[in-house]
């Protein structure tokens, strides 16, 4: 036993050493801190610098409304007239000196249309605010035209009242369903990423102490099966400690600006209302979904000889956390459809789609626990298995790319 921990601390360690380990930690750390300071980055690139953009008002009476709808809706954007010739402004917009020309003209029916001039168009911030404010003059001009006071315009123009009530007991409200959806979508994210990138890590791990001839050396002391569960729960560990700074990391850049982003970010993605119980679950379930496909990575990575192979072994475990994935953003629209419910009993689909269900609605307590078991007992039995292929599969050399060769290992497990 005493071994075993010297293997598992030894796998542990020598990833937290790692430069790759050290480098993506900080890389995703320092991007959580730029996500959640976004906006003001943005807006210190800026510098508070003003549109300008040149107004043409053949109406003769559009400029001010339009000035006074703009200054509701983006201080940002500075309106000027200009009696220039088309040419002479459109030079200044090529020098960059303004922005763009608005020319704004009168219909046959007497309502505004417009054309906008700018060097390009990617810009869709500044066109959307320059549209919406006259289009909500153009709304103003036809209430008039049809003499509706301002109560009857704001009756024509609100939206329907339309009320939704669940009638199952303990169901969601739209806006609790909402709210799960956001953090929901969050933490499949996170548990995607993480189970297929530190499954993948144990696959490389035992693929090249292997192809180095390490292994030779290690199980002449250390038995493979041993070796194999002391590298899972060893990368385990080291993935838990990354998980960890990041999140940490990603709580101390949050809790700096929670009241700039109050009413944003936190309400979008409901992390305002966010439990515990969800967390816990979330944890729960990445935990099982890593032990689960970090066994079956161990199992392929011993059956190849040179790294180069690795990843068109694991391809089609690779595969199914993708699939798994896939099912559970289907089921962040429709999370009671009987494709849902039933994938998430089956193990391999379990991490993403039960955690899924347990997010979105109020489901009993023994439906995610019974999704736990069969996870439980999946990773037991390919422990067991994957215990015989690794302990033959890892004195297996040569070309090593066919599904072919757990047989030979399990053959090689027998005569031992």
């Amino acid at each position: 036993m005493n071994k075993f921990f010297i293997m598992l601390g030894h796998s542990y360690l020598s990833k937290l050493k790692a430069k790759s380990f050290i480098i993506s930690t900080v890389i995703i750390a320092l991007a959580l801190v730029v996500l959640t300071n976004f906006d003001t980055i943005i807006s210190n690139f800026k510098g508070g610098e003003e549109e300008r953009v040149v107004v043409q008002d053949e109406t003769g009476h559009l400029y001010s409304m339009l000035k006074a709808q703009l200054t509701v809706l983006n201080q940002d954007i500075t309106l000027s007239k200009s009696n220039d010739s088309d040419d002479e402004i459109e030079k200044k917009i090529e020098e960059g000196e303004i922005k763009g020309l608005l020319t704004i003209t009168e219909g046959e029916d007497g309502l505004p249309r417009a054309l906008y001039k700018a060097s390009s168009l990617s810009d869709s911030s500044l066109t959307s605010d320059l549209q919406l404010a006259l289009q909500n003059i153009k709304t103003s001009l036809a209430a008039a035209k049809l003499e509706l006071s301002n109560e009857e315009l704001a009756d024509l123009s609100g939206p329907v009242t339309f009320e939704k009530e669940a009638l199952s007991e303990g169901a969601k409200s739209e806006e609790e369903l909402s709210q799960a959806r956001g953090v929901v979508y969050v933490l499949l994210f996170f548990i995607y990423f993480s189970v297929i990138a530190y499954a993948n890590m144990t696959a490389m791990e035992v693929a090249t102490e292997k192809s180095s001839r390490v292994m030779e050396i290690l199980i002449s002391s250390v038995s493979p099966v041993k070796q194999m569960f002391a590298k899972i729960l060893g990368i385990g560990l080291a993935g838990l400690t990354q998980l960890a700074i990041i999140l940490v990391v990603g709580y101390v850049a949050l809790l700096y600006r929670k009241d700039d982003l109050a009413g944003g970010f936190f309400e979008a993605f409901g992390f305002q209302s966010l439990s515990v119980s969800v967390v816990l679950f979330a944890v729960v379930f990445f935990l099982l979904g890593y032990f689960l496909y970090a066994t079956l990575a161990a199992l392929l990575g011993s059956l190849v000889s040179r790294i180069e192979d690795v990843q068109q072994m694991i391809m089609p475990m690779t595969f199914l956390i993708m699939i798994g994935f896939f099912i559970s953003m289907f089921g962040l629209g429709n999370p009671e459809s009987d494709v849902i419910t039933i994938t998430s009993y089956i193990p391999f689909f379990t991490p993403m789609v039960m955690f899924l269900r347990v997010g979105m609605l109020n489901l009993p307590l023994y439906e995610p626990v019974i999704g736990m078991v069969i996870l439980l007992i999946t990773i037991i039995l390919l422990g067991i298995f994957g215990a015989r292929v690794y302990r033959g599969g890892v004195l297996l050399y040569g070309k090593s790319n066919s599904y072919k060769d757990i047989k030979k290992a399990i053959d090689l497990t027998q005569n031992k």
